[in-house]
């Protein structure tokens, strides 16, 4: 079956957490279903065998990633920045097109800082960009739907995390599509 372009597909997909730490996310809006969900979306990955990135921005002094999001990511090294935009640490972008990914699933926050930057940066880079609105914030609802509108308007894809998790499925009736479904009731 020929499929539309922008709908992921796990062989070429990969997701990228940024910058999802203790001290910035203690003051974002929706935090607990930014997490929540982010953690559905980490399980799901895993299931399906989906490669994960994460990235911390300035560790040293706004702390490491949240907790439940660490334990849930164990085995993954997150990669230190300075700058916003993902794009500026070295090798991340090598690192996508050497494991054949195509597609980038963008989470975290702040959304019109790093998240935008990143998925602009990339999209620029001949990505598909996919960030799921429903696992990013900012401080402030003005800049989150700001951020999010630009990134449309931009050409990246702003979805959701059960529409991102049905996609990457693509069927029903699979263990995998049990397990990934009693992640989202």
């Amino acid at each position: 079956m020929e499929r539309h372009p922008e709908i992921l597909n796990r062989k070429r997909a990969g997701l990228l957490f940024i910058d999802i730490q203790e001290k910035i996310s203690a003051v974002m809006l929706h935090r607990h279903t930014v997490i929540e969900n982010t953690l559905k979306l980490i399980r799901a990955c895993h299931m399906m065998d989906v490669p994960v990135f994460i990235t911390e921005q300035y560790p040293q002094g706004l702390g490491p990633t949240v907790p439940a999001i660490r334990e849930a990511l164990a085995g993954v090294s997150p990669l230190a920045k300075l700058t916003f935009s993902c794009c500026g640490i070295e090798g991340l972008v090598d690192q996508f097109r050497a494991g054949d990914i195509e597609q980038i699933i963008i989470v975290g926050i702040e959304a019109h800082v790093c998240v935008q930057q990143t998925a602009l940066d990339l999209r620029a880079q001949g990505f598909q960009v996919h960030v799921l609105r429903d696992c990013v914030s900012s401080r402030k609802e003005i800049d989150l739907e700001t951020a999010l509108q630009r990134m449309q308007s931009a050409g990246i894809v702003v979805s959701t995390l059960e529409a991102a998790l049905f996609e990457l499925l693509e069927r029903a009736g699979t263990q995998e599509f049990q397990e990934v479904s009693k992640l989202i009731r």
